[in-house]
């Protein structure tokens, strides 16, 4: 007989095992384990569809579904309150599977290819939805998204409390009647974030606010945003006018983010000025405060702000809990002093691009009553190490950004490895060597996050010396990009130190080769399968690597890799084949940055991880074959591979 005839003869597993009894072992798993076993077999998928039409919680944003796994995931479950998902294989054709009237949140990323059909369709679907966010919408070239969209989901979702679209440019929606439809809005919305809006549309919205608050127009006009705590937005400058506007218009508000971007030089009426700052919290009732200048199209920052602004502004926001100023290249120690002195409960403060900022900042810190959590002073090149080290008096540091200050060297890392809760260290461009890791590999801190980024002066020793103390019971992400000195040795040595990193950037390290994914899908972690950790690789323009490589990446090697970064000069065949062994593996081939950016533009400034492995997942991870048969997803689409 043959084998052929002997697979089509096996009796299938729910011959073996009873369909209740397969059904309540599935019951117990996580999300990603139930979509792990749908893709075995039909009994698999049978179960696994009749387990998830009970939970009211559907978070899955590791990997991407296409719309042919999400149906049957997604099809019938009445229960279901909250989605959180990545979309990036997504079209309009999944809509209809996403858009539950019970639906209360919803969370999406990587929107690109969704056009502004979902937010019509989540307003005629979705009464009670409180909660959306839409990463990228539209984003892809062609994608249509229209008024008619926005206006049907304003209506529709009366119920809505926080709305995100945080790349969105709102310039789509021009139209005569666009700041009267924010009237229809849910009288409960406490949080909006946005992308880019044209200063004349937010100008007609807030005026609009002002006038419904007004007791002659108040019977006349219900209000416009009175329950309003959080606005985030992108604008073309950010002025007095506009930071006035918002004060009167927002008596609620606990929480600004304001960016701009300028094409020229802001003149004397468009600009931010100490007046301006003044007026930032009329109602006293801030507590985050953001302010960024943006260099994305030209070289230019607040300059008509100085020492006295900040000083006005910190007498008025003396409650603040987080501060994030950029671009201010007027204020010196002075003012940053006053407001670090005077807002005696900030926990969290970021600093870019503050071309004046010293030591002198920090010298006195240890006087005062504050327990700074995140620190960010990006592009401070007059930080030298003793600033740092005064910084390190405040013991509750957990996420420190020094990226970019390059006068720091390996003092201060001595000093920030006796950190007790420091958790997160960005260390791109400084002047830390080889001696300085030592430093922070027999140290105290608990580091689960290291970007090294363009330290020119690092070399192969350096990954032995990081891994050789305490810190490698702790560290899960590493970044060690743009390191030209490093060569195959490093990754070698990471392997052997056989410590449990899930991600690992070398992209643009010249020198790193086939060996080093040799040696890295060999890594043994605590007994598990080959390079059993991994979830994030990314080596691209790695110079060393060649098509014949690949062949490592196959299973059962990198059994939990979710995301890997390399050169666009690929081998297309290899490329089919890894996508018919790995069907949850995204390739990226264009040199764009893998994950999530630890620093964003609110105030959760530090992302989490989810470190659990279902047992489960780990035996499907570790080289099952598909049962292609009863599979109705196309094996051909099951990577998703961009080509550069």
């Amino acid at each position: 007989m043959s084998d052929s005839a002997t697979a089509s003869e096996s009796p299938a597993i729910d011959h073996h095992l009873p369909s209740a009894v397969l059904a309540t072992v599935l019951s117990h798993l996580d999300i990603r384990s139930l979509v792990f076993a749908s893709t075995t077999c039909r009994a698999f998928r049978t179960c696994a569809s009749q387990a998830l039409s009970f939970l009211p919680t559907f978070h899955l944003l590791d990997f991407a579904l296409t719309v042919d796994f999400l149906r049957p995931l997604l099809m019938d479950n009445p229960c279901l309150r909250s989605i959180w998902m990545d979309c990036s294989r997504l079209d309009d054709e999944a809509i209809k599977f996403i858009a539950k009237p019970s639906l209360n949140e919803l969370y999406l990323v990587n929107c690109e290819n969704l056009s502004g059909n979902i937010l019509s369709e989540l307003g005629t679907r979705c009464p009670d939805l409180r909660t959306l966010t839409l990463n990228s919408l539209a984003g892809c070239k062609g994608v249509p998204i229209s008024f008619s969209d926005l206006e049907q989901f304003l209506i529709g979702c009366s119920e809505l409390e926080s709305l995100s679209l945080p790349e969105l440019d709102f310039s789509v929606f021009d139209w005569p009647n666009f700041h009267h439809i924010w009237s229809l809005a849910s009288q409960k919305l406490s949080c909006l974030e946005i992308g880019y809006i044209p200063m004349i549309m937010l100008s007609q919205i807030l005026t609009l606010a002002v006038e419904a608050q007004n007791p002659q127009t108040r019977i006349a006009k219900a209000p416009l945003f009175p329950s309003l705590q959080k606005l985030c937005l992108s604008v073309d400058y950010i002025t007095d006018n506009l930071v006035g506007s918002i004060s009167e218009a927002l008596p609620q508000l606990t929480h600004l983010d304001l960016q701009d971007a300028p094409w020229v030089d802001p003149t004397p009426l468009s600009d931010l000025t100490n007046a301006g700052l003044q007026l930032i919290n009329r109602h006293g009732k801030l507590k985050h405060v953001s302010l960024i200048r943006s260099q994305e199209f030209m070289f230019t920052s607040f300059k008509r702000v100085s020492d006295l602004g900040l000083l006005l502004m910190a007498q008025t926001c003396s409650n603040l809990e987080s501060i994030s100023l950029g671009g201010f290249s007027r204020v010196t120690d002075a003012g940053f002093r006053a407001v670090i002195h005077s807002c005696s409960r900030l926990c969290k403060l970021r600093v870019s691009h503050g071309s004046q900022l010293t030591d002198l900042v920090f010298h006195d810190i240890s006087a005062t009553s504050l327990s700074l959590t995140h620190v960010s002073l990006k592009w401070c090149n007059l930080l030298t190490d003793m600033g740092v080290k005064r910084l390190s008096f405040n013991k509750d540091l957990n996420v420190l950004d020094l990226r970019e200050c390059r006068l720091l060297s390996d003092e201060a890392i001595s000093a920030l490895s006796l950190l007790p809760k420091l958790q997160v260290l960005l260390l791109d461009g400084t002047g830390v060597t080889d001696i300085g890791l030592s430093y922070l590999g027999q140290g105290s801190s608990p580091l689960k996050s290291l970007s090294l980024r363009g330290c020119k002066r690092l070399t192969n020793s350096c990954v032995e010396l990081l891994l050789a103390g305490e810190v490698k019971s702790s560290l899960q992400t590493l970044d060690l990009s743009k390191i030209h000195n490093l060569t195959d040795e490093a990754a070698i040595s990471l392997a052997r130190s056989h410590v449990k990193i899930t991600e690992l950037r070398l992209r643009e390290c010249t020198h790193i080769g086939d060996s080093s994914i040799m040696a890295l899908a060999s890594m043994m972690v605590e007994g598990g399968t080959h390079g059993s950790s991994l979830h994030l690789l990314d080596l691209y323009e790695c110079g060393g690597i060649t098509p014949l490589a690949f062949r490592w990446f196959k299973k059962p090697y990198f059994p939990r890799l979710r995301s890997l970064g390399v050169t666009g000069c690929l081998n297309r065949d290899m490329v089919d084949a890894l996508a018919r062994s790995r069907p949850f593996l995204r390739v990226s081939c264009r040199g764009e940055e893998l994950g999530t950016a630890v620093w964003g533009a609110s105030s959760d400034w530090c992302r989490q991880e989810d470190d659990n492995l279902d047992e489960l997942e780990q035996f499907l991870l570790e080289g099952e074959e598909m049962i292609e048969e009863d599979d109705d997803a196309n094996d051909g689409d099951d990577v998703e591979f961009i080509e550069g």
